[in-house]
This record gives structure tokens, C-alpha cells and sequence, in this order.
């Protein structure tokens, strides 16, 4: 690239994912053995936070889209925003609903994450809604978000890219889902299994005790049918230490916290430090 030229869209994104998009980008770096930590973005869909996040040192940005309401248009200047930043996005689908997968998508959503899996057809469903024919269903949308506003010349090697692009994420939260493990785990197409250890441990009985064996014994069962069938498993963990003892066992990427508790931990450590050394 020329010294002082501006680079064109397509060598930006080279530049940020030189594996040739953010989901690629994704797919590969937990094929190689890394561990991602990705921030959720909870209650505040503004392009700044991906960019604080980026700097923070975050790997993705999850976006929590099941129990918070976020308008289309602050939704998809802040995935625009995320991807522009070398930032890959998640997002829990609110409902299995093609056009809902759609227009995520089609914001720059690479990932899909689908709550309460509990059947393989509800994987092959979602995968239909993610992929072009001849292999899905997914309706052809060029030169949106899914694509950073660059019209494609081919169509056909377009296409087969976006379906490169696409993560499917499945998400394990109920005892059904636990049940059906091993169904959900092997189906083709699933590139990462999220187990949400919150609802998954009202569902075992034992509320927020992520450590009683009822919850961490089916948890662990899971983790390692994620690695009988070569697929990244994922949680969420209390703190670092369990984090790390997670990897210890195979886990590949977190979820980790929201901007809700950012905000509250680094205000409450402000206003400690203000009064340890004003006193």
C-alpha cells in the first residue's frame, strides 16, 4: 500500500481479518488451539463500546438480544461499528424466526447463537436460515453489513463466503438440552456450544450454585462430547481462577460480563481509591 493513500475497503478488511472476514477470523483462531474472552453487550447498543472493548483487549462482542430491546438502527451502527474495530459478533437470536436471523445477519452479525437448543431440528432449521441453496435457505442481500457496504462483483463466490462467514452457536440452558446433548453437539454444521451455567443450574435444581455436582458433573459430560466431536465449548465463568480452570479442561471461549457491571465495578474502585487516600 502506498505511503499516504487511503486504503480501499477491501484492504482494510484484509488488514483487520486476514483470514478475510470476522467469522473466518473467529472460526480459525479457535481451530488453532486459542481461547477467546468475548464482552456482552447488555443494555447500551452505541458504537463506542465496541471500540472501547477492542481496546480493552476483547476477542468478540456478544450481544444479548433475548431479554433486552435494542432499536434495528442503534443494533446495526453498533455491529457496524464492531466490525470495523476487528471486533467478530455473537448474538442470541430473540426467536427462531427467519427474518430475525436475516436481519442480523445482514447487519454484520456473523454469529448466531440460538437459546434454549433442545433438538437437532432446531439446529437444521437455524442452519437453513444461515446458509445459501443450495445448502439453506438464506435469501441473497448483498452490499449490507454482512458484506461492510461492498457490492460483490461475483455472486456466486459472494455467496460461498457468507456461508464461510456464518457461526452457528448452539446453547445449552435446560435439562432437555443437557438430555439431548450428544444429538445437538455432533450436528453438522455446529461450529461453537455455549452452555449457560445460570439457567442451566435452576434448571438442575440448585439455583446459582454452578459448583454442586448436579450442575458441574452434566456441564463437564457436555465439554467433553464438544471435544469428542471437535467443537468449541464455551461458558461463562464466576471469576478468572474458574476460568482458567475451565481451559485446564478444554473450554475454548468465554462470555464473560456486560457494560452494566464494567460501569459499576470501575465506579465503585474510583470512589475507593478517592477514599483511601482522602481520608
Amino acid at each position: 500500500m502506498e505511503i499516504g493513500r487511503i486504503p480501499s475497503a477491501h484492504e482494510r478488511l484484509k488488514f483487520l481479518y486476514p483470514e478475510g472476514g470476522p467469522g473466518r477470523q473467529l472460526k480459525a483462531r479457535l481451530n488453532n488451539g486459542q481461547v477467546l474472552i468475548g464482552g456482552i453487550l447488555d443494555e447500551y447498543a452505541r458504537p463506542l463500546l465496541p471500540k472501547l472493548y477492542q481496546q480493552a483487549g476483547f476477542d468478540f462482542l456478544y450481544v444479548e438480544y433475548e431479554h433486552v430491546s435494542f432499536t434495528p438502527a442503534d443494533l446495526a451502527d453498533t455491529v457496524l461499528a464492531s466490525r470495523d474495530n476487528g471486533l467478530p459478533v455473537i448474538a442470541k437470536t430473540p426467536q427462531l424466526e427467519r427474518q430475525e436471523v436475516a436481519k442480523l445477519l445482514e447487519m454484520g452479525v456473523t454469529g448466531i447463537q440460538l437459546p434454549r437448543t433442545e433438538s437437532r431440528s432446531q439446529i437444521e432449521e437455524l442452519y437453513s436460515y444461515m446458509k445459501f441453496p443450495p445448502v439453506g435457505t438464506r435469501a441473497v442481500a448483498p452490499g449490507y453489513g454482512n458484506s461492510d457496504y461492498i457490492q460483490p462483483d461475483d455472486w456466486s463466490s459472494w455467496m460461498i463466503e457468507q456461508d464461510e462467514e456464518t457461526t452457528l452457536v448452539i446453547h445449552i440452558e435446560t435439562k432437555l438440552g443437557y438430555e439431548n446433548a450428544e444429538e445437538i453437539v455432533s450436528s453438522p454444521g455446529v461450529d461453537m456450544v455455549y452452555l449457560g451455567p445460570g439457567d442451566f443450574s435452576i434448571e438442575m435444581g440448585y439455583p446459582g450454585d454452578y459448583d454442586h455436582p448436579s450442575v458441574a458433573q452434566p456441564m463437564m459430560e457436555i465439554l467433553e462430547l464438544c471435544k469428542k466431536y471437535g467443537v468449541a465449548f464455551g461458558t461463562t465463568a464466576t471469576n478468572a481462577k474458574k476460568a482458567g480452570e475451565w481451559v485446564s479442561k478444554g473450554a475454548q471461549f468465554f462470555e464473560t460480563d456486560d457494560e452494566r457491571a464494567f460501569i459499576i465495578r470501575g465506579a465503585k474502585q474510583l470512589i475507593e481509591d478517592y477514599r483511601r487516600n482522602i481520608v
